[in-house]
């Protein structure tokens, strides 16, 4: 542990009662993890311990706490975070957490903003990026981004699959290509419907390299010039997308990494595993055969991370 210096942002927490009371919606949409409903607290810290990971932000995964029911939500994030604040304070300097949100319940989300922060202490706010067949940007959420903008907030978004397409290749995992492609949506959601510059105090994080931004920006950009889009973004698309921050789970592969580096710069770049949806090695391996050089590596394993976070250095 004394080499330990890696930060992961994108590392799941599944409380035993999350486990066994979600069971249903965790097994359709996490289909080939059976992994999961063994995860323990310790398992993680073993886990970090072996690939040399400092700390870890403790975040809800996809299918997150709604289910349709807002009472069940709001229960089941409040106790969701927590727990992940017991384990912050149980291994302290291990972890931190960004504490999860009942949304589309707007109400009982800003009720539980208000416990994560000020009670909690929470790093940031959870959110998935999409609730059945809405996306973050829609106007509907906007008291929720303007109150996380009023704190300055740090907001971590994970991916899901939204309802128009469950099922969009037959014999295909749903998770492969909707995943990714709904992270790119819900960007475009929150760029055209102006929270990005509506909310500039927000600072988000965007798992799996921003999905496919890398390879759509420059097409984003040009349909942001229509009259309807261009009063929404003052600033311009490359100035809203360059504050974003993109984890690199899964993206360890040159032609990968190597596109979501020239879209926001390796300043933006955050180390992120699924944990534990799949190693912690497979991504640390990954970015050890990059060649990157010492500066590059450790603001991506840790520098970069402090900026945002400096309070996990505090332990």
């Amino acid at each position: 542990m004394a080499q330990a210096h890696r930060i992961d942002v994108h590392h799941h927490v599944l409380p035993p009662f999350y486990q066994q009371e979600a069971k249903a919606e965790i097994s359709a949409t996490a289909v080939g993890f059976p992994q999961l409903f063994n995860w323990t607290p310790q398992q993680s810290i073993d886990e970090m311990d072996r690939t040399g990971v400092a700390t870890s932000v403790l975040s809800i995964s996809t299918p997150g706490v709604w289910f349709g029911d807002n009472a069940r939500a709001r229960d089941m994030a409040r106790r969701c975070n927590d727990f992940s604040a017991q384990q912050v304070t149980d291994f302290r300097g291990r972890f931190g957490m960004f504490a999860a949100l009942p949304l589309p319940d707007v109400e009982g989300s800003l009720k539980e903003i208000a416990h994560a922060f000020d009670t909690l202490k929470a790093d940031g706010a959870g959110l998935l990026t999409s609730y059945g067949n809405t996306w973050l940007g829609d106007p509907v959420y906007a008291p929720v981004f303007d109150e996380l903008n009023r704190r300055k907030a740090v907001v971590f978004v994970h991916p899901n699959v939204p309802g128009c397409c469950t099922a969009t290749i037959p014999g295909v995992a749903q998770g492969l290509i909707e995943l990714l492609f709904d992270t790119t949506r819900t960007i475009i959601s929150l760029l055209f419907n102006g929270t990005f510059s509506r909310c500039p105090d927000v600072r988000f994080i965007f798992c799996h390299g921003g999905g496919t931004l890398a390879q759509t920006a420059d097409r984003i950009a040009n349909l942001a010039r229509h009259p309807v889009a261009a009063p929404r973004l003052p600033n311009g698309v490359e100035y809203e997308l360059k504050k974003l921050y993109l984890d690199v789970a899964s993206m360890t592969g040159k032609r990968s990494f190597n596109a979501i580096r020239d879209l926001v710069g390796i300043e933006k770049m955050l180390l992120g595993t699924d944990y534990p949806f799949g190693p912690i090695g497979n991504i640390v391996e990954g970015i050890g055969r990059l060649g990157l050089r010492a500066a590059d590596l450790q603001a991506l394993e840790r520098g970069n991370a402090l900026g945002l976070l400096p309070q996990l250095a505090r332990g």
